[in-house]
């Protein structure tokens, strides 16, 4: 009989090899399975099938009771879900643990954007010397695309068609996506290749040390430098361009299906928090403009 560890380690190798899931994904399953795989430990439990809704439930509750967040606990959850989802499939666990079982409620946070001005101060910055070109050239590039960070330092000149205003990139998943790119990002990028003497197709667009892509952490770094010399009272970050790009394009375009798509993301469910963040602007709009809300004075 197949260990509950050994079931575990070929679930986890499968996501790698198969699903090309990412190595902070796979950590992030194996970190949450580590604690119910000690649950199971501490009750002399030998198998899946010994767990049943009220071992998961005490299981939760003891995560909870140890401090565990109610988004964490969320997550781990959803790690059981998916383990025990693929054992069933295989035969390997003949009823669902986890009927019924529910986490604590997680209340969500609106992601931070930026208004239109302030994403103009911050990409259109001059920060002087020998980096100004390649920092304006990222910071129009994530604006104007959406991109993820890991998705942005893992360019190279091949993935864009700066002619036809395009970028290819390789998402979460792997996943290959075709992104629209601005003319003002265009523009920055022609002038960043004009600085590298020209496109060499197959190296990174935006450079290290030694030619090597740029470390995502330079880039967190440049970006908060940049909105501190601007003067931008908010927490600057490389998604918090992305969180920006897809607030203003559902505000201009309404169009919810498209921003998935240019987002990259697999579950619609994803995108719709940008609705909540577009229906706090129309509320405020609202609240200014018509004559039944207008607070008098």
């Amino acid at each position: 009989m197949t260990s509950p560890e050994q079931q575990v380690d070929d679930w986890l190798g499968r996501l790698a090899e198969e699903r090309q899931a990412s190595t902070h994904t796979v950590a992030a399953y194996r970190r949450d399975l580590a604690k119910l795989l000690r649950f199971m430990h501490e009750r002399q439990l030998t198998s899946f099938e010994s767990l049943d809704s009220n071992l998961m439930r005490a299981f939760v509750a003891a995560e909870h009771r140890a401090g565990l967040a109610p988004k964490s606990l969320q997550r781990l959850l959803s790690s059981c879900r998916s383990l025990f989802r693929q054992l069933s499939r295989e035969a390997q666990l003949a009823h669902d643990p986890m009927l019924g079982v529910r986490g604590p409620k997680v209340r969500r946070k609106l992601p931070q954007v930026l208004d239109v001005d302030e994403a103009g101060a911050l990409v259109e910055t001059d920060s002087g010397g020998k980096l100004a070109v390649r920092d304006r050239a990222m910071l129009e590039l994530f604006y104007s695309s959406g991109l993820r960070l890991s998705e942005l330092v893992g360019l190279h000149w091949i993935d864009l068609d700066l002619d036809g205003g395009e970028v290819r990139v390789l998402g979460k998943g792997r996943k290959t996506r075709i992104v629209p790119v601005g003319r003002h990002a265009v523009a920055a990028l022609r002038a960043l290749a004009a600085e590298q003497g020209g496109i060499h197709v197959e190296s990174p667009v935006f450079r290290g040390r030694g030619g090597a892509s740029i470390n995502p952490r330079t880039v967190q770094l440049r970006m908060k430098t940049l909105a501190l010399q601007q003067g931008i009272p908010k927490h600057i970050h490389p998604h918090l361009l992305r969180h920006t790009f897809a607030s203003h394009m559902l505000e201009s375009s309404g169009d919810l299906r498209a921003v998935q798509e240019l987002l990259g993301h697999a579950d619609i469910a994803t995108t719709q928090i940008y609705t909540h963040l577009d229906f706090q602007h129309l509320a405020k709009v609202y609240d200014a403009a018509h004559p039944r809300a207008k607070h008098k004075p």
